[in-house]
């Protein structure tokens, strides 16, 4: 049954992307400006741009521009950046580790104290620490990701510093990379002071970028908890003697898990693809820094390219969420 679940998922996915790629295509096409213009600048003469129209395919009609960027796809190949020279893939491959390494201290970050704050404050519905932690929820859904990162920035990096204010890490460093994920390699190599080193570095952008999740998981907690511990069946097992440690783990939390994990895939693929701002702030060198260098030079290979990576990992993490249904509820699996 799980098996069929899956499979199915991946072929409606298949449809889902090939519509993706149609409104990437159009959607980047649309951007005002072109690539040649954007790379040249003052250079921009109407020799050199027809040179660079002609070198990238971009004099072409736009139906066969996309059939040959649909045919590109199938063959695995995904173009080459205008800016860099190199395959869009090995762009990608190099920048990945880094959002990745810093989504997940953001996400574990969300999640950990989210979710503890949520249940704390259901626990406590109608008093002080209810009324505080949803306005502090509130506080952290609506202030914008690049002003609470200057302010980390100005406050602890600058005026106190006790927090690198950009990069990865350290360049006097001599680390060795063996994944391009900082903090696990400095582990592994047993290279203690590049790994901690690394670790400083992600505390800041993954506060900032852990900021919207965070409020978001502390609110859908606290209303599903306060769902769940007002059901019949708390009240029954209460009312039969089960202890309190029973009821509030296996009664009240896993019975409030599911909205919860649910929010928590969504808001991971949003900060895969939602890290741009935090990553322009700290020059931190991911996707999204990447990403937005690109839109400015419209780098249509990049920006499409990068896109669509993305978009299959948001499909892939959404469907790991569905999964998880069946393992945190026996009851997904029966219907």
């Amino acid at each position: 049954m799980l098996l069929r679940t899956v499979g199915r998922r991946i072929l409606l996915l298949i449809p889902t992307l090939f519509g993706l790629t149609l409104l990437l295509f159009f959607w980047v096409r649309a951007l005002p400006g072109g690539p040649a213009v954007a790379l040249l600048g003052e250079r921009a003469t109407p020799e050199a741009v027809a040179e660079i129209n002609e070198q990238y395919g971009f004099n072409e009609p736009l139906i066969a521009q996309y059939f040959t960027w649909l045919g590109q796809l199938l063959q695995g190949n995904f173009g080459v950046s205008i800016q860099t020279q190199r395959p869009v893939t090995e762009e990608f491959i190099r920048r990945f580790p880094a959002t990745l390494e810093l989504t997940m201290f953001a996400i574990v970050l969300a999640v950990a104290v989210g979710i503890t704050v949520g249940y704390w404050a259901a626990r406590r519905h109608g008093k002080a620490a209810d009324h505080l932690a949803v306005f502090g929820s509130l506080i952290g859904i609506t202030i914008p990701v690049f002003f609470l990162g200057v302010i980390l920035k100005w406050v602890f990096a600058i005026q106190l510093g006790w927090l690198p204010s950009d990069g990865r890490q350290d360049p006097r460093l001599d680390a060795t990379h063996y994944t391009n994920f900082y903090v696990f390699d400095g582990i592994i190599t047993g290279e203690w002071d590049a790994a901690w080193d690394a670790f400083l570095h992600l505390i800041l952008p993954g506060i900032a970028l852990a900021t919207i999740p965070l409020a978001i998981i502390t609110r859908i907690t606290r209303a599903s908890v306060l769902e769940v511990q007002n059901s019949d069946f708390v009240r029954t097992g209460m009312a039969k003697g089960i202890s309190r440690s029973t009821i509030r783990g296996r009664f009240i939390m896993r019975n409030s898990l599911l909205p919860v994990v649910t929010t928590i895939g969504l808001q991971f693929g949003l900060l895969l693809s939602g890290a741009i701002l935090t990553e322009s702030v700290f020059a931190y060198p991911g996707i999204g820094s990447f990403l937005a260098r690109a839109i400015f030079t419209r780098d249509y290979p990049v920006l499409q390219g990068f896109i669509l990576f993305i978009a299959v990992i948001y499909a892939i993490i959404n469907l790991a969420v569905d999964v998880s249904y069946s393992f945190i509820d026996p009851r997904v699996r029966v219907s």
